[in-house]
């Protein structure tokens, strides 16, 4: 009789135990398929340094934006040249969110009758700027004249910027030529082509400007500062899929912004060890803070500056037919 207990008893130990593994089994298994993965991109800029910064708390596990967003979300983060490469990732459904300028998300926005790409807030102004070389003969707008200009990449929001104020300065510009040619360039690779005579000035933004003028002696001639040089921006889908999800991006966002302006020479840090990361390239700590001066960092989306860049975007070529904004911003 008391081995019968004893073997009852010992039954109903294993069977608790295997109930616990079963319940532990399927608490995990619930677990990873609630998992929410997040494909956040950014360019390798100082005028992205939201999107920097927390790829690089990211990559050191303290991750700003997952820290904010719960246990069972995973941000993997994705760089890009310029602009249209990231609006070409969104529309094929492989990019969530990413920090962009306002010239390709105004233009992918229309491409889709606004039905994709809604700006979720403010990132970065300014910080953009056409430099000549320091002996240059250009003393005026005029003196552009047959001359040769780089941009980061055809319809990005520097390129945008530079064919509209040619055109405000009574030049024929195409995209292939015209009385100033605009030559689509890698930002690496402007450094070279101003060195050697390649082109004549180029039209980029932080921290090329600051490289540029350190490197290849450049000077600015021009500094772009009335402009909106970095968004954040979202899918429509994912916007709809996870509202609540993106309400917490965007509070997390404005956290971010107001921390890199109160602890600065952190951020920088963090800034020029995630940019060597991600372009192999070592950016010096001085250089970083002239550049950072130019830059406004703000998540406020002022509507005359919209106003503006949709103007750009016409005076340039690049946006035709219906420019309505009225569905480009979302409030959260």
């Amino acid at each position: 009789m008391h081995d019968n207990l004893h073997l009852l008893k010992n039954m109903k130990t294993k069977l608790v135990l295997l109930l616990t593994s079963v319940i532990c089994l399927f608490a995990q298994t619930g677990m990873s398929q609630d998992k929410v993965v997040i494909r956040f991109g950014h360019f390798p800029n100082i005028t992205h340094a939201q999107g920097v910064v927390a790829h690089a708390l990211t990559r050191q596990g303290k991750g700003w934006f997952e820290q904010r967003l719960g246990p069972n979300v995973e941000i993997q983060w994705f760089t890009y040249n310029a602009g249209p490469s990231a609006m070409e990732a969104m529309f094929a459904g492989s990019l969530d969110l990413t920090y962009v300028g306002q010239g390709p998300a105004l233009n992918a926005h229309f491409k889709s009758n606004g039905e994709e790409i809604r700006v979720l807030a403010g990132a970065a102004n300014a910080g953009a700027a056409l430099v000549v070389k320091q002996g240059s003969p250009i003393k005026t707008a005029a003196d552009f004249r047959g001359k040769k200009i780089a941009t980061p990449q055809l319809g990005n929001t520097q390129d945008i910027s530079c064919r509209a104020w040619l055109k405000a300065q009574g030049f024929k510009v195409t995209q292939t030529g015209g009385d100033v040619i605009v030559l689509p360039t890698n930002n690496p690779d402007q450094l070279a082509l101003l060195q050697n005579g390649g082109v004549d000035g180029v039209w980029t933004v932080e921290p090329w400007v600051t490289r540029l003028e350190r490197e290849a002696k450049a000077r600015v001639f021009l500094e772009d500062k009335d402009i909106i040089t970095t968004w954040l921006v979202s899918s429509n889908k994912f916007l709809r899929g996870q509202r609540d999800l993106v309400k917490k991006i965007v509070a997390a966002n404005a956290e971010l912004t107001d921390w890199m302006q109160k602890n600065t020479d952190e951020a920088q840090k963090l800034l020029i060890a995630e940019l060597k990361e991600e372009t192999r390239t070592t950016f010096d700590s001085d250089a970083v803070a002239q550049a950072w001066k130019r830059i406004k960092f703000t998540t406020a989306v002022p509507a005359e500056l919209i106003t503006k860049a949709v103007q750009d975007g016409k005076d340039a070529g690049f946006l035709k037919g219906n420019t309505d904004t009225s569905r480009l911003m979302e409030t959260l």
